[in-house]
């Protein structure tokens, strides 16, 4: 069968499908416009089944924000280039995707179709990877950020009595930076699994063995430990970790000043961090 150009034309404005892949499709199923839409999305999870094995570890986390600024979302989607990641088609998609997160739906559900098209345009595995949604849990404030053009996505809540204080959201902002920043894991050290503590501690002990040639009298083993956990705490740990705004002090002592200056605890609910591709 022949196809016009205008028809070409219809289906490219109605898919953002190459001219090529187009004319294939409305070819396939004899000019018919709602078959040929079909055909291409069909197309693109055959392109995405058979990349399968590529990896993908470029892509966008996109944040989204509710006008009242109670509820946030973080969606990260994957492709395999970062020629696709830049393209305006992936970029909307990310941004539709994060969105769909803020209202609780599921993505790939929700935009089953557009997905299906972004394979066929990419030609990639594209893969919508996670999503997480914070909802404001009482007093506080939620704030969210995105680090490097979408490489890093963040949120935090807050929870605080003076909620409309401007330090206060100034504060969730600059937890913000210090979770992209420093990739804590926890918040107190009263979180840390005893296992997971338990393991570092091994490792460190091992590894002063092999240097030393022997352990320490047991007598001493208990002091050094204590230390050793100190230390691990410190670094995934958020509120004990060094404040990226001043070396000098804690995130602890940073939060601390700022209740004092507003008369009202802040205290950290929670945080998430997402990393593209990791």
């Amino acid at each position: 069968m022949t196809v016009t150009i205008a028809q070409i034309k219809e289906l490219r404005e109605a898919t953002a499908a190459g001219m090529g892949a187009c004319k294939e499709a409305l070819i396939a199923v004899n000019g018919n416009m709602q078959e040929a839409v079909k055909y291409l999305r069909e197309k693109g999870l055959a392109v995405a089944a058979k990349r399968v094995d590529k990896e993908s570890k470029e892509g966008i986390i996109a944040l989204a924000s509710a006008p009242d600024g109670k509820a946030l979302a973080l969606a990260e989607v994957n492709c395999e280039t970062d020629f696709v990641a830049k393209t305006d088609a992936f970029k909307k998609f990310v941004d539709d995707a994060a969105k769909v997160a803020l209202e609780g739906k599921d993505i790939e559900q929700t935009l089953n179709d557009d997905y299906k098209m972004l394979l066929t345009k990419t030609g990639e595995n594209v893969k919508i990877r996670r999503q997480e949604r914070y909802v404001l849990e009482g007093a506080g404030v939620l704030s969210g950020y995105i680090h490097m053009g979408g490489k890093i996505g963040v949120m935090v809540e807050l929870g605080c009595e003076k909620a409309d204080a401007p330090e206060l959201a100034e504060a969730a902002h600059m937890m913000c930076l210090q979770v992209a920043a420093s990739a804590p894991k926890y918040i107190q050290p009263a979180d840390v699994p005893q296992a997971e503590i338990d393991a570092e501690i091994e490792i460190k002990l091992n590894a002063l063995k092999e240097q030393k040639g022997k352990l320490p009298p047991e007598q001493a083993l208990a002091g050094i430990k204590k230390g050793m956990t100190a230390k691990f705490c410190t670094q995934i740990c958020l509120m004990k970790q060094e404040y990226v705004a001043d070396a000098e002090t804690t995130v602890e002592k940073y939060l601390d000043g700022v209740s004092k200056t507003i008369g009202a605890p802040i205290t950290v609910k929670r945080f998430v961090r997402f990393q593209r591709g990791v």
